[in-house]
């Protein structure tokens, strides 16, 4: 297949902001993209020529400050980050996206309330719900439209446990085989993990 080149052209409802070289502990053959939605900003880190390629390995990652910064227990996204990061760097060809949907969606001050409200004995979507919100307020449309109309990529293996991820990256009329990213559990985050599996569908 004949390699094709990324566009550069804005993609319809999200602007690219800035692109950069950015030597990364996966390669140092990585390069920094940073988009903007309607409601998000979306990173993605490259490594290698992914334009046009199939079957590229890619994690789509919303962002978590407790869990990927702090190394809260009460959550599996520190720990999801760190094993895809270890599969991405022995694959040469590479997306990682890291969104800016704090707490599925609601932000990190309701975020915090919901975690209250957890404390009280609530399990994580009751918790959304009671504040008002959907269980999940985040989007993967913006993905489709970079992975599509950006890079060409039209197959992905994704790193996921989400099936809402899969479902709505494949309406940009992208093949996915899922590779599910299982962490071990412990007893603050039990619950937690329970209630994805169960409510969620997720893949636990």
């Amino acid at each position: 297949m004949q390699n094709k080149q990324a566009n550069n052209q804005a993609i319809e409802g999200i602007q690219l902001i800035d692109t950069i070289n950015l030597p990364t502990a996966m390669s140092s053959q990585t390069k920094f993209y940073l988009f903007k939605d309607s409601k998000d900003v979306i990173s993605v880190l490259a490594k290698g020529d992914v334009s046009g390629k199939e079957n590229v390995l890619v994690r789509v990652h919303s962002e978590c400050l407790f869990g990927d910064l702090l190394g809260s227990l009460k959550c599996d996204c520190g720990r999801q980050l760190e094993k895809a990061k270890k599969l991405m760097k022995v694959e040469p060809l590479t997306l990682l996206f890291y969104l800016g949907q704090e707490g599925r969606g609601i932000g990190l001050k309701n975020k915090v309330k919901a975690y209250k409200l957890q404390e009280q004995g609530h399990d994580t979507i009751d918790a959304n719900t009671l504040l008002g919100f959907k269980p999940d307020m985040r989007s993967y449309d913006s993905v489709g439209k970079i992975l599509k109309q950006f890079f060409k990529i039209d197959s992905i293996r994704l790193l996921t446990n989400n099936p809402k991820k899969i479902e709505e990256i494949k309406k940009a009329a992208i093949a996915i085989k899922q590779i599910p990213l299982i962490t071990p559990s412990n007893k603050h985050n039990r619950k937690y993990l329970t209630t994805k599996k169960i409510r969620f569908g997720h893949t636990i």
